[in-house]
């Protein structure tokens, strides 16, 4: 009786031991999958975040991919310079057509191939009667949509008489003004969320819903510290505020650890990122905040602040890339320091 016991403790133990192992196993596989979402020199990157949903990187910023039988919905466009590419991995994906692309911010790496990835896509809308000027005034001459916050539009567009930062063909077609939009496609339910006052006054989260993907735009940015525009609106407060909420948005793997790795979340730039990802990356950002906040206290001018290097413990992950460092310590004193 006592060595039946003893056998199933020991097999008991054993299956706990492969459990724990085949997670670990399990997690360092897919630390490798999520680095290896770097983009190629020269080139872009396809990543398969799941069955019918990639990421592109290398095209500027980095361009969501959901695919199904209504079509294809992109997360921004990149640059201009690269929509021939990018077309070309698409069509490497599917031969469906391009239904919709929403644009996360008015960032020209983010937009400018706008105009390009629309005209090879295909309005959602019927034309039934062959009307070429129900096509050309209701359906951004049958390509396919541009949706946007409209303060996106604001930005790309210009008041009458004055030279706009974008072609025509590139501003939204489909712009909202409330903090969420929502649309359904490919039998997946997408939500934008506005972000006022982050990376500027112009960014939105996409959530794919079945999905459990996140595209975050530059709010998040794996490959240097943020980029906080202050001069179109961005503040230190309100990135922190949409880093927050896009990890309220993202749910962490558990309680079985080895069945998924919970929302994936696309950054701007850089590699594939889960929701510990966002948590690290917002930790950060508090850190050298409240830093450069004492510094401020103690009387310290903008110039002493960065000789004092708030952000140094970060520098190695962040801080790479020529002037990330110095213009984030700034960005975030400009934004301590603005008059309210």
């Amino acid at each position: 009786m006592r060595s039946g016991t003893t056998g199933k403790r020991r097999l008991t133990k054993a299956r706990t031991c492969w459990t724990v192992a085949a997670a670990l196993g399990w997690l360092a596989c897919a630390a490798v999958s999520i680095r290896a979402a770097e983009p190629e020199p020269g080139g872009l990157d396809v990543v398969k975040v799941h069955p019918n949903f990639y990421m592109i990187a290398g095209a500027g910023g980095n361009i969501g991919v959901q695919i199904g039988m209504d079509g294809v919905v992109l997360v921004d466009a990149g640059t201009e310079g690269a929509s021939s590419q990018v077309l070309a991995e698409i069509r490497k994906l599917t031969d469906l057509p391009i239904r919709y692309i929403i644009d996360t911010n008015a960032d020209p790496d983010h937009v400018s191939g706008n105009g390009k990835l629309a005209k090879a896509g295909l309005t959602i809308f019927t034309n039934a009667l062959g009307n070429s000027t129900f096509v050309n005034a209701m359906t951004n001459g049958g390509g396919a949509s541009i949706m946007a916050h409209e303060s996106v539009l604001k930005r790309m567009s210009a008041p009458t008489g004055k030279t706009s930062a974008f072609p025509v063909e590139t501003w939204p077609t489909e712009a909202f003004y409330t903090d969420r939009k929502y649309i359904r496609m490919n039998d997946e339910a997408i939500e934008a969320f506005y972000q006022p006052a982050a990376h500027s006054d112009a960014d939105s989260f996409v959530f794919f819903r079945r999905s459990d993907v996140v595209a975050a735009g530059d709010i998040l940015d794996t490959t240097r510290f943020p980029v906080i525009d202050i001069a179109n609106g961005g503040t230190v407060q309100g990135e922190i505020d949409a880093l927050n909420r896009l990890i309220a948005l993202a749910v962490p793997p558990g309680p079985f650890i080895y069945e998924g790795v919970g929302t994936y979340v696309i950054p701007g730039h850089g590699r594939l990122c889960v929701q510990l990802d966002v948590v690290n990356y917002r930790d950060m950002v508090v850190v050298v905040r409240d830093t450069i906040a004492d510094l401020i206290k103690q009387g310290k001018t903008l110039s002493q602040i960065q000789e004092a290097s708030p952000a140094k413990p970060f520098e190695t992950e962040y801080g790479t890339q020529p002037g990330s460092t110095s213009g984030f310590v700034e960005s975030v004193y400009k934004s301590l320091t603005a008059k309210k």
